[in-house]
């Protein structure tokens, strides 16, 4: 049983004994087992750990999570410390350096965004080694589906950062309009240059999170 020691798990309870998890549940079993897989299964739910629904102010929503050995934790675009920064998240930080004045620092580790509540979601949260996608239409978008479906009926403003195809898709599951969407293309370096450089959505974030009387997010992640 998922336990994720916060407001999440009853929120969440009956979706873990759906059909299509049971399924997904029994097809990542034999995924670990018999092949290389991100992050590691105690990491899988990392973003609804540190996140929990009373605190979430807003959502990046990733694809599904880095491929590559050592990357993912649990956190969209998040890398530990002592990991190489990826493409992707080095054109977040040249964003937030010309959006809000932001100091890269010497690591890729986003757990000070998550903490500030910032979900750190991605549409699908696992992947087969070295293969994008590899997981894609396994179950996941349901469950995430249902995730952002919770967060559509908070009282209180949440603003969705919807990066990539994969991610807006899910705009169609926030109708409740006291949310605010904002939209681009994804930060990787086949698309950064197509609207994610120049979108502004950190600073257009902290806007709409102080309007609505909410405090805004620290995007400067310590050293």
């Amino acid at each position: 049983m998922v336990h994720l020691g916060n407001d999440w798990d009853a929120r969440l309870a009956d979706e873990f004994k759906k059909d299509y998890y049971l399924k997904l549940r029994a097809f990542l079993a034999n995924e670990y087992r018999n092949q290389t897989v991100f992050p590691d299964m105690y990491d899988i739910f990392n973003a609804l750990k540190y996140t929990s629904f009373e605190n979430t102010r807003a959502v990046i929503i990733g694809q599904d999570p880095y491929h590559d050995d050592g990357q993912a934790h649990g956190l969209c675009f998040s890398v530990r410390r002592g990991v190489k920064i990826p493409p992707s998240l080095q054109n977040i930080y040249k964003e937030l350096q010309s959006d809000v004045g932001f100091v890269p620092p010497a690591h890729g580790e986003l757990t000070h965004w998550a903490k500030q509540g910032v979900l750190m979601l991605n549409a699908v949260l696992t992947v087969r080694a070295h293969r994008a996608n590899s997981h894609r239409g396994c179950g996941w978008e349901a469950f995430t589906d249902r995730v952002i479906s919770e967060l559509n009926e908070k009282t209180t403003p949440v603003v969705f950062l919807l990066w990539g195809a994969n991610a807006r898709q899910k705009a169609r599951v926030i109708t409740n309009p006291i949310h605010r969407k904002l939209e681009s293309v994804h930060p990787s370096p086949l698309s950064a240059h197509n609207g994610f450089f120049g979108c502004r959505h950190f600073s257009k974030c902290n806007e709409i999170l102080l309007s609505t009387g909410q405090p805004p997010i620290d995007w400067q992640l310590p050293e």
